[in-house]
């Protein structure tokens, strides 16, 4: 039977289990998922940039892994996108037709305008502009370009200021803390 563990990854946090090879900021060594989870032979199933939060998931086999990270399974995921300003029906036109990124068109999203959700604190915290308002984007998207919600706000004029994955296909962090994983069943949920 597959491992398969869902990880609720802090701001700040690398992806990998190591940092090798990387020079040392200033500020000291950067946080990994091996500060947080000591599970032998699992290995994250997709990236989650360093300046993004929520859920990463991991797992022992390279098949489920490859199902769940290959853009040709098409498996939805979803991310909570706290945006700079207020998006206008157009913007949110064009994030639901897909746009056009410096390395092409992006397929077709789900996107919705939603209430600020009840999410943890983030450190740091997102910067707060008096003169600019900002608002939350529920985006559905079934690639995973490098940073490609970040870059499709921004194509629309709406940089994002906080992204949070908040689920992959039936996979969601539901009521997982920050910083803490669990260990769930390994069967794919939603993926073709």
């Amino acid at each position: 039977m597959s491992r398969l563990i869902l990880f609720n990854k802090p701001y700040g946090v690398l992806s990998q289990f190591t940092d090798k090879g990387m020079t040392a900021p200033a500020d000291g060594p950067r946080a990994t998922l091996s500060d947080y989870i000591d599970v032998p032979g699992v290995y994250p199933a997709g990236r989650l940039d360093r300046d993004s939060e929520g859920l990463l998931i991991l797992t022992d086999d390279g098949a489920l892994q490859a199902r769940i990270s290959s853009p040709k399974h098409k498996m939805p995921k979803t991310y909570l996108a706290q945006v700079e300003g207020e998006p206008d029906a157009a913007a949110l036109a064009a994030l639901a037709r897909g746009v056009t990124l410096n390395d092409g068109p992006t397929r077709p999203a789900t996107v919705r305008r939603i209430d600020p959700p009840m999410l943890w604190d983030r450190d740091p915290p997102v910067r707060y502009r008096k003169s600019v308002p900002d608002s939350w984007l529920e985006l559905t998207i079934t690639e995973g370009r490098n940073r490609q919600v970040r870059r499709m706000t921004a194509a629309v004029g709406f940089p994002t200021l906080r992204l949070v994955r908040w689920r992959i296909g039936g996979w969601e962090i539901g009521d997982l803390g920050l910083g803490k994983w669990r260990e769930v069943d390994g069967t794919v949920i939603n993926g073709r």
